[in-house]
């Protein structure tokens, strides 16, 4: 493989030259051989400037009148043929090259997506295996998700795919069951239990868990540039993928992320791909529903406007609200600090910051 990416051809020699140099030496004409071969001079002549290929027939007809052997043709053709695909390449390399410049190469490196390379015709093939495109140009077409208007000013569609192509690569390799919506449903109350639990002990859970509903979970690193808190999509009809990016590090972050998509899933059709982005421009009624599904699920309203109902809110209070809820502490911190509540420098010791290995 080494030696292909580093392949540099000069010049592609179509095998016709030989053909003409040989019957130069022997003293015949090209009207002369297309009479013998039964072909048209206009084809031999073809043939001799690289504009016609050399097929199985007539290197067998050039092996019939000029004792050359067939396969010496054939593989003239080959080589001429390869060479010329390999300076196509080496054209099609420099048009992607501004392409590659743009996907955070070192950040898919890092999690060992592809070879660390400085070399950046190296990094375009590298990218293109990634990918599974053939051009880098393609990425658009096979992830358009990425490529929607998100409205956030400096955000990148190509980290934004990379990022999600990672997700699809460590789904594809998760084993599970068939897509099973009620037992998903009845799986919700597990979740919200496990919230209380360390991101070492409850990972391995929650991605068990899922993979028995048909969804196959998914952290892949926060990219630059992608603002993404988490995406869904269905690689089959009966195999969801939930992708979370474990950006903010708050567990009330983290919680809430996993119970949004969890609502796309449930409430929403599989032909769609969600990405969860601090501005969602595109998809804003279902990303409320999603949103509103994932509070109602974590804290339920009734609930929690009985406890709003109270009174004054205090450490001790938001504490026994969760135990009661069998939630982390801090997404009652979250939710207060989001609707205004509390101001967001209030009892933030309480929500947790996870640490990701």
């Amino acid at each position: 493989m080494a030696s292909n990416q580093n392949f540099r051809a000069c010049i592609a020699i179509p095998p016709g030259e030989t053909l003409k140099e040989h019957i130069e030496d022997i003293g015949m004409s090209q009207k002369e051989l297309a009479k013998r071969m039964g072909l048209t001079e206009k084809h031999i002549s073809e043939i001799i400037n690289g504009k016609a290929s050399i097929s199985q027939e007539t290197s067998l007809k050039l092996e019939n009148v000029l004792g050359i052997p067939a396969s010496f043709w054939n593989k003239l053709e080959a080589n001429y043929q390869e060479t010329k695909a390999r300076i196509e390449a080496e054209e099609k390399i420099n048009e992607e090259i501004e392409i590659a410049k743009e996907i955070p190469y070192s950040e898919i490196a890092r999690l060992n997506w592809v070879e660390p390379t400085r070399r950046i015709r190296d990094r375009v093939v590298n990218l293109r295996n990634f990918f599974g495109v053939a051009s880098l140009n393609l990425i658009p077409d096979v992830m358009p998700v990425a490529f929607r208007k998100s409205g956030i000013k400096d955000a990148s569609a190509l980290s934004l795919a990379a990022w999600l192509r990672c997700g699809e690569i460590l789904a594809q390799k998760i084993n599970t069951k068939p897509f099973d919506r009620d037992k998903l449903k009845n799986a919700i109350i597990e979740f919200r239990k496990l919230s209380i639990k360390p991101p070492d002990e409850f990972c391995p859970v929650i991605q068990e868990i899922c993979a028995s509903c048909g969804v196959a979970l998914v952290f892949v690193p926060h990219f630059k540039k992608t603002y993404a808190n988490g995406a869904t999509k269905w690689l089959t009809p009966n195999k969801a993928m939930i992708q979370l990016s474990l950006r903010g590090s708050f567990a009330d972050i983290f919680w809430f992320s996993f119970f949004h998509e969890l609502g796309h899933i449930l409430l929403h059709s599989k032909k769609q791909v969600f990405v969860t982005q601090e501005k969602n421009a595109e998809n804003e009624q279902q990303e409320k529903e999603a949103d509103k599904f994932a509070a109602n699920e974590l804290i339920p309203d009734k609930e929690y406007r009985n406890f709003l109902a109270k009174g004054k809110i205090t450490e001790s209070s938001i504490i026994f609200f969760a135990e009661k809820l069998n939630i982390h502490s801090g997404i009652v911190v979250g939710r207060l600090q989001h609707d205004k509540i509390l101001k967001f420098n209030q009892y933030t010791h309480l929500r947790t910051r996870y640490t990701w290995k």
